[in-house]
């Protein structure tokens, strides 16, 4: 049996609750972090309240604002967001320097030794909590468990500002009685999936041989047949020094739309530029990623003449890069850009890591 001790933070509606905090009049009501709906702009977070009404990240602003049109709506600053991520980072360090970043507001920490030699993982995600809102004045939620999959389910049950823990000897009744949606790694495509294949539930998941989990959902079958019995090695991965800088986002829904599918890919050139820019790295080679809704990933790249963080060019080489892909005949349920043959040193790319927009 795995015996690590593994943290999963998340920042509780993370662009949302910044925006809240830094304007009182906005608590308690919904709130959307997105772009322009005007001009297919699409949420990038929104707030609790919001979520009430069916608006979801990636959704079209025109469609959240229509759903709750009472929301505020407002455009992304990712200069305080990034602040705001840097602080919380900063939290984690103080106990282990085993920390990977899934995005600007969540992140895998290893406990297992830790820098203040506390002997529960559980305490330690109880500080970190509690520092967070100290420093920040926002809320973060916990998983604890003795690997990846298990904190991160966790994390998601007793959302938001909850802790949740799930110990090595709970961890086969726990997994045989979650809905198949609840597991971490299972989209809401494979769950249709999985239903009409009559596995509702982690048990059912559980009873179905590797070879039809294998050949229903191809690689992804041996990594839903390790789950479900609480199998996760993969190791708590600190950031390293990268030879690309991107951004990426996993659709809440598969979409078809073009037009939706080029806003989408818009506002994550918007928020890479930011990132870039702030950063002072650029680059010549651009990369345009997409996931289908059948898991099948590919990737196009264009090598341009000059060095660029502009969103307005990654933007323009994205769009000649997605005629030669399915988009818009097949669904897609990822779309990611990424920056790469950069023009930066080391000691600016201390968060070179394709991270995925933080849902709302």
């Amino acid at each position: 049996m795995d015996c690590r001790k593994i943290i999963h933070l998340d920042m509780d509606a993370f662009y949302a609750a910044i925006e809240q905090r830094d304007n009182p009049s906005l608590k308690g009501k919904p709130v959307i972090v997105g772009g322009d709906p005007d001009r297919r702009g699409v949420v990038s977070t929104c707030s609790y309240e919001a979520r009430k009404f069916g608006v979801r990240s990636a959704m079209p602003s025109r469609t959240a604002m229509r759903l709750c049109p009472d929301a505020v709506l407002l455009y992304p600053r990712f200069e305080a967001y990034s602040k705001a991520s840097k602080q919380v980072m900063s939290i984690f360090a103080e106990y282990t320097d085993l920390i990977e970043p899934l995005s600007l507001d969540e992140a895998f920490l290893d406990v297992t030794e830790n820098k203040k030699n506390i002997p529960s993982a559980t305490v330690i995600a109880m500080e970190i909590k509690r520092k967070i809102f100290e420093i920040t004045g926002l809320t973060a939620s916990a998983g604890v468990s003795y690997n990846k999959f298990l904190a991160k389910t966790a994390s998601e049950i007793n959302k938001p500002d909850g802790i949740a823990v799930i110990i090595p000897s709970e961890a086969e009744v726990f997994l045989e009685k979650l809905p198949i949606g609840k597991f971490f790694g299972i989209g809401k495509v494979s769950e249709k999936k999985m239903i009409s294949l009559g596995i509702t539930s982690g048990l059912e998941l559980k009873a179905t041989p590797l070879d039809k989990l294998v050949k229903h959902f191809g690689k992804n079958g041996r990594f839903y047949y390790d789950i479900v019995r609480g199998i996760d090695w993969r190791p708590v991965e600190p950031l390293r020094e990268r030879k690309s800088y991107g951004r990426e986002i996993t659709l809440d829904e598969d979409i078809l739309d073009v037009d939706q599918i080029h806003s989408i890919l818009r506002e994550i050139a918007d928020e890479l530029q930011e990132s870039l820019q702030r950063k002072k790295i650029s680059g010549k080679t651009i990369t345009l990623k997409i996931k289908y809704h059948d898991f099948r990933q590919i990737t196009r790249s264009a090598t341009i003449e000059e060095y660029t963080n502009s969103a307005d060019e990654i933007y323009d080489n994205i769009m000649n890069l997605i005629r030669f892909t399915e988009a818009g005949v097949k669904k897609v349920r990822l779309l990611g850009i990424s920056l790469s043959h950069l023009n930066t040193t080391s000691e600016h790319c201390e968060d070179d890591v394709q991270l995925k927009l933080p849902c709302c």
